[in-house]
């Protein structure tokens, strides 16, 4: 896998960069949470979990991996329920992709079947499935035939509109950014 820059903390982005299953975390606890801190939390669970085996998380006692992922600093504004989030995801990569969350993509024969089974996991829905699968297209070389297509506005190249476009701490800035605009856009609408 490519080096990724997204958490902004280099032991962070490590385990971003080679875990299919951590950057697939981090990308569940992208929502209502600053971005760079959700993609922290994967390493925050090997830190106090032992690993981000998605067997292993599987088969976690709930109560004590929710208890785990609350724990200040928690894994995400929803600790605990995000925490069952990622044992609800963890069971999907164990049962459907034999622990390797990494075959979601590499098995997909199309960006359109990729969608359908981003959009099939926990805590995925249309956008959280276009937005990775523009990150896997854009910083891990996950290309289909269409690909820009199938993705829409995530796939433009410039476009800083996710952490799919998020490569360095500049880079982030302009995510922030763009995302600020869009509420204050999206509030003046509605005003």
């Amino acid at each position: 896998m490519a080096r990724l820059k997204i958490a902004q903390d280099p032991a962070a982005d490590d385990i971003l960069s080679t875990d299919p299953f951590g950057l697939l975390v981090g990308m569940l606890l992208d929502q209502q949470f600053p971005m760079e801190h959700a993609f922290r939390g994967p390493a925050k669970i090997v830190e106090r979990f032992g690993s981000i085996d998605p067997g292993k998380i599987a088969a976690a006692d709930p109560e004590a991996f929710a208890d785990l992922c609350a724990m200040p600093p928690a894994v995400h504004r929803y600790g605990r329920s995000m925490g069952g989030r990622v044992q609800q995801l963890a069971t999907v990569v164990r049962d459907e992709y034999d622990g390797d969350a990494s075959r979601i993509w590499s098995t997909a024969s199309a960006t359109a079947e990729l969608l359908k089974r981003l959009k099939a996991l926990p805590g995925f829905g249309e956008q959280k499935a276009k937005i990775f699968a523009s990150l896997l297209a854009k910083q891990l070389g996950v290309q289909h035939d269409g690909w820009r297509e199938a993705i829409g506005p995530y796939a433009e190249d410039g476009s800083f509109r996710s952490v799919a476009d998020v490569v360095d701490e500049e880079s982030l800035q302009k995510v922030r950014n763009f995302k600020k605009a869009a509420k204050a856009a999206a509030k003046a609408a509605q005003a």
